[in-house]
């Protein structure tokens, strides 16, 4: 398979992913250019990070005696984080020469950090009672 080929089959995606967030942030659907593309995903990616940062806290306030189940958010949270930043920056290689790269890697950051924002909120659910759930009912 050609380089050109392989690019396009990589690119087409991740520019349909930013197609979608310009829909989401206000303002993003006039985007015309690469740095606008940019900054409208760093907006998207900001927003999600901060609904996920705030379930965090969420989640440690339920958590604040039991230090045991704390230090396994915070070490599992701190694994997370290596590995979401380690799959984008691998997911996204192949444009590292190029102006679209800083959209993509937001674009890969915010999809995962979606993805543990509503593994996040799933702990918020727990039932009283539930052995396989760490995080307290309210």
């Amino acid at each position: 398979m050609s380089f050109v080929l392989r690019s396009l089959l990589f690119t087409v995606p991740l520019l349909m992913t930013s197609a979608a967030v310009a829909q989401i942030q206000p303002g993003c659907s006039e985007a015309s250019d690469q740095a606008s593309l940019n900054q409208c995903a760093d907006k998207a990616y900001k927003k999600t990070d901060a609904a996920l940062n705030a379930t965090y806290k969420e989640i440690m306030g339920r958590l604040k005696d039991d230090k045991d189940t704390r230090k396994r958010l915070v070490t599992a949270q701190q694994a997370w984080i290596t590995f979401r930043d380690a799959e984008c920056d691998f997911a996204t290689g192949n444009s590292l020469e190029g102006s679209i790269y800083p959209m993509l890697v937001l674009n890969c950051r915010n999809a995962l950090t979606h993805d543990r924002l509503e593994q996040l909120k799933g702990y918020l659910k727990c039932e009283e009672g539930d052995p396989s759930c760490p995080v307290p009912p309210k």
